[in-house]
């Protein structure tokens, strides 16, 4: 039954079976433009109980109002939450993202041609494609019928910058019509139906409970250490193929060819990070930038080969198809999505011709993420 308070309805998204998704909601009849104290604090609410909240309608929002939402989930944030790694020519998330000049917090993705939006002109934006970074290509004939998972991860620098709490997506711009099958080419023969462009979320909540009772000790009381400038660092290395991180073939820039490292910013995080509403705990890694674990007993795994292979193995259940939540975008859908319980993806690949055009917004945090261990209020 949707639930009601002031002017605003939240609903579970419906799922058929065989989907096991067991988190997302709508919430209907927001206005962010006018958003009032009780409005948040049902929105903050639904978010950390269901992690993905959609708004439909949303196509006025602007993108100062897309800011003031995400920076309200942690009001002593600032700035973007990758920084100014974007700058980095030799970082692979340089391509993918374009800043709103009048809200350097916001960023326009997406695919092809847009002469002006939004003070930017003659923008040529590049939908992530799998043959940049998997190690494996799909053939030409099946790419544009049977996409892949392109990056599972978090939004997050791992660098110097805690990750962010929340993030925002506004579609603007949608091509309308093609499905996809999903193909997970690990030997498995998964495959999933999905929409042309979806989003692809699995929960961190649903990846905890689902290990083993050893594993779920293990992941509690583990550590990962990030790689410093990760995304410069990774730079030559090749995905999986089901996109949950990637092969171990010598290809990672050595610390010589990385920008400076000051080893105060390097990110040795939790594994399993609680909600600080629900108390839940979340499997929370990004797979791709990590570099060694640290144990209970004060021990280091850095053989990365070996780290890679016990995350993997640690995740890769939990983005089985009947886990996944696909997002079926329309024209003015914002998507709100707890960024420290649930890891996303790009997928798909479009034509030159289909022009999709989107905000994202984030911030990076004003404080680390809540261990397995944290008391909260």
């Amino acid at each position: 039954m949707p639930i009601a308070t002031s002017s605003l309805s939240v609903a579970p998204l419906s799922v058929q079976a065989p989907s096991k998704v067991d988190f997302g909601a709508h919430i209907e009849n927001a206005s962010i433009e006018n958003m009032t104290g009780e409005d948040f604090a049902l929105i903050r609410n639904t978010l950390y109980k269901h992690q993905v909240v959609v708004f439909k309608n949303q196509s006025g929002l602007s993108p100062k109002a897309q800011y003031e939402l995400t920076h309200r989930f942690d009001l002593a944030a600032q700035g973007y939450g990758h920084g100014k790694t974007l700058d980095a020519k030799r970082s692979i998330l340089h391509p993918d993202l374009k800043t709103v000049p009048h809200q350097p917090e916001v960023q326009i993705i997406g695919n092809g041609f847009v002469p002006e939006y939004e003070g930017l002109k003659n923008i040529k934006l590049v939908h992530p494609h799998h043959k940049k970074f998997h190690k494996h290509a799909i053939s030409e004939e099946d790419d544009l019928d049977y996409p892949r998972f392109y990056r599972w991860h978090m939004d997050a620098a791992l660098y110097d910058l805690n990750p962010p709490k929340v993030t925002t997506l506004m579609a603007v711009s949608v091509p309308k019509g093609r499905r996809q099958t999903l193909r997970y080419d690990d030997g498995t023969g998964e495959e999933l139906d999905v929409p042309l462009g979806t989003t692809a979320f699995v929960s961190g909540y649903n990846m905890y409970n689902i290990l083993s009772d050893i594993d779920k000790a293990f992941v509690r009381t583990s550590r990962i250490e990030y790689a410093a400038h990760p995304y410069i660092w990774m730079s030559g290395a090749k995905s999986r193929s089901d996109g949950l991180g990637l092969f171990f073939d010598n290809l990672e820039l050595p610390e010589s060819e990385l920008p400076p490292i000051d080893a105060s910013k390097i990110q040795i995080l939790p594994m399993v990070w609680k909600n600080p509403v629900t108390g839940q705990l979340a499997l929370q890694i990004h797979p791709s930038a990590i570099r060694k674990i640290h144990l209970a007993n004060g021990d280091v795994i850095d053989d990365l080969e070996k780290v890679r292979e016990i995350v993997h193995r640690l995740q890769r259940p939990a983005i089985s198809p009947q886990y996944v939540y696909a997002h079926d975008w329309e024209e003015g859908d914002l998507v709100l999505f707890n960024n420290q319980g649930v890891l996303h993806s790009v997928v798909g690949a479009f034509r030159e011709d289909e022009v999709r055009l989107f905000r994202q917004c984030n911030m990076a945090a004003s404080e680390g993420p809540l261990g397995p261990d944290a008391v909260i209020a």
